[in-house]
Order: C-alpha cells, then structure tokens, then sequence
C-alpha cells in the first residue's frame, strides 16, 4: 500500500520507479480551501505566460496528460486552463488508431499534432499508450514495446532541441478513488456517457497498468522531458501542482514580447 508521504513531483532520473513511493492522496499541506483560492490566481498568471509564449515564438509547450482511466485528465484541462484563451493552445485527443495512422509509424499521427513555435498543445493519453495499452493487452509483441522507449526518448529529444518545452504529468490515483469514480459515473445520469461496461474489465488490469506506468517513467524520465508524478486523489490539489509547474517551467525560458517596429514611438492614431 502506498505510504502516506510524498517524494519529490520529478523522480531521480536513471533509477528504478516505485508508485508505492508516492501517494496519491498526498495534499501537500493544502485543503480544499486554500487550493482552491490559489488556482484562481494560477490561472490567470498562466494565461499571462500563454500570451507572451504565442507573442514571443522561440518556444512551443507541449503537455502530456497520461493516467489510468478516471485519473483526471479532461478535469485537469477543464480546470487548469480555464482562463487560457483558445488563441495558440489546443487539445489532442488519441483514441484508437485509423487505418491511416495505422499505415505509418507509431509515433506518426502523434508528430503530426506536436505545436509548433508559440503554441501549446496538450496530448489527453499520448504516444505513451504505445507502451501502455499495447503491453498490456499484449497489442504488439513484446520487443515491439520494449524498443519504443529509445524510440520515444528519442522523439522526444528532436522536439526538445527543436524548441519544444515537455512537460509530462502522470496523474496517480489510488484504486479505491478509482472505484469511487467509476461508481459516480453509473450512479449520476450526468456522467453515464463516460462509462462503459468494458471499464470493468481494464480495472481488473490495474496491476499491470500499475508495471507499464513504472517502467514508463523510469525508462522515459530524461532531463529534457521529466515525468512529473502528481497526487490526483484530491482533484484541487493535483490543479494547484500542475498550474505551478507549468509556470515555474514557463517563467524560468525568459520569454518577453517582441520589440516595437521602428518608428512607432509617439505615432498618433488620427
């Protein structure tokens, strides 16, 4: 069972990953008061640094959600960015894969999604499922999977040297909130387009999910591209963790507005 202590958001790079390490329920000190009266002010300040980014375009920011089901991906991007304006910041969502992306590649159709300079893209599930879904329900064969990871490191390092900023969020939930929330999708009429009978039998897959997570954060946590674990169990602290590494993240690439067009100082509009 996992302990009731938290390690560090980014693990140590290199070395063997433990969930059991990181708990999922970990609050950080907040409640839901001050966690929500913070996310206000996160928000806005990232919308601030969103703005800059579009104007600056040196950088683009892309933002890998990966976690099992109900971890929280669409509620994080509902929430986080909910004052981010849709100029220059986009979502990209991976079902399972057409007869085109099917033709390419593995890391095809997600390349083809990546943003280019002064934007932000977010990937809800990503080129990760190559080595998630696919182990687990033994997709592809096994050193088909167990090569992506270079693959995947090696995608990834192209884009970080080409001016991509990664920044990589798995959302950790326990097992029990999991059976809470599956639960609230049967039981509020709201939320049954969610669900399906089928989420019954991935949940019986959680322990080997539980291996495919592990081994992705350890053979794909570079210092280009860190994984970040996030405790998702309290939906409002995992908002406060990711709107804070984001723009922490943000703010340490210097970005500014361009400079004026010559001659523009003390033009008056007639």
């Amino acid at each position: 069972m996992p302990n009731n202590h938290s390690q560090p958001l980014v693990p140590p790079h290199g070395k063997k990953f433990d969930l059991d390490d990181y708990a999922p329920g970990y609050s950080g000190g907040y409640d839901r008061a001050r966690a929500e009266a913070e996310i206000v002010a996160l928000r806005i300040r990232l919308n601030d640094l969103q703005d800059v980014l579009y104007a600056d375009r040196r950088f683009s920011l892309l933002i890998v959600l990966q976690g099992i089901d109900t971890a929280g991906k669409d509620g994080t991007i509902k929430s986080v960015f909910q004052q981010v304006g849709p100029l220059g910041c986009s979502v990209s969502n991976f079902g399972v894969p057409t007869d085109e992306e099917l033709g390419h590649d593995f890391l095809w159709r997600y390349h083809q999604r990546t943003p280019k300079k002064g934007s932000v893209v977010i990937f809800n599930r990503s080129h990760y499922e190559a080595v998630l879904v696919e182990r687990v329900k033994n997709l592809v064969p096994k050193e088909t999977w167990q090569g992506r990871y270079d693959q995947i490191n090696q995608f990834e390092d192209l884009l970080s040297r080409s001016g991509t900023v990664i920044m990589k969020f798995f959302l950790h939930i326990s097992k029990d909130e999991q059976r809470e929330r599956l639960q609230e999708r049967i039981d509020n009429p709201k939320k049954n387009w969610k669900f399906r009978v089928g989420d019954l039998d991935e949940r019986k897959l959680w322990g080997d999910y539980e291996d495919a997570f592990e081994d992705m954060i350890a053979k794909c946590n570079t210092a280009s591209a860190p994984w970040h674990v996030v405790p998702a169990d309290r939906k409002w602290y995992r908002d406060v963790v990711i709107a804070q590494a984001l723009i922490e993240r943000l703010e340490a690439l210097d970005l500014r507005y361009p400079p004026a067009e010559p001659g523009i100082k003390g033009l008056k509009v007639e």
